[in-house]
């Protein structure tokens, strides 16, 4: 392959990107690349891997499900982070009993 076309077609396209991390889905390769992982990466490394033939540029449908499910993963990572901080304080009866009334919790 000519290296001169083979930047200037990488040019062109990480050009004609709308984003500057377009979201792009990998393809079946030789050497062992797996078809329909979605990646959102670096326009000029996505531009490359197109040229390549290793990786498609995702339709309108494949990015929003791609930004859903990180938007969930995200959500379930700071869930699981927030439990992670819960604090938990063991109260005696007397102390509840005292709490529940108003009152101040005896001193043994």
């Amino acid at each position: 392959m000519d290296l001169k076309v083979y930047y200037q077609k990488i040019r062109e396209l990480e050009s004609g990107f709308q984003t500057s991390y377009p979201v792009i889905v990998s393809l079946d390769t030789p050497d062992g690349g797996i078809a329909g992982v979605k990646t959102e990466t670096r326009a000029h490394l996505a531009a490359k891997m197109i040229v390549e033939g290793r990786a498609r540029l995702a339709d309108a449908q494949e990015v929003r499900d791609f930004h859903a499910q990180q938007a969930e993963a995200k959500r379930v990572a700071d869930q699981l982070d927030a439990s992670k901080r819960m604090q938990v304080t063991v109260v005696s009866e007397s102390e509840l009993r005292a709490l529940k009334g108003s009152k101040s919790p005896a001193k043994q």
